[in-house]
């Protein structure tokens, strides 16, 4: 599971807290997943350690070859009106295919069309 690994790699670099505070959920849900013990699916918690920290390159149609760290931060920026970037990324993403398999657990709606 690669959410796993880079999970460990993060902890191991930026620290349990900073990993844990980073994604929204508490070191100790955090600790469990990393030891095997979660008590439940951690698919939530290791699809925020994936948005959070990948370096994934994705195809943006306005940004070009980006992160996917850097996708999921552009996308859940607030829209400003007042900058052109910001009004275009907020048009392109609600329709980009990687925001649309985000959306439907990594499955692409527009190829099973």
């Amino acid at each position: 599971m690669a959410e796993l690994a880079l999970l460990q790699q993060m902890v191991e670099k930026l620290g349990l807290s900073h990993v844990a505070d980073a994604i929204g959920y508490n070191k100790t849900a955090v600790c469990h997943v990393l030891k095997g013990t979660y008590r439940g699916k951690p698919d939530k918690i290791l699809k925020a350690v994936e948005n959070k920290f990948s370096q994934q390159p994705v195809e943006c149609p306005v940004l070009g070859r980006i992160a996917l760290a850097r996708c999921v931060e552009e996308r859940n920026k607030p829209f400003a009106p007042v900058n052109p970037l910001r009004v275009r990324l907020i048009k392109t993403c609600k329709s980009c295919r990687e925001y649309l398999k985000k959306e439907n657990n990594g499955e692409d709606r527009n190829k099973a069309k």
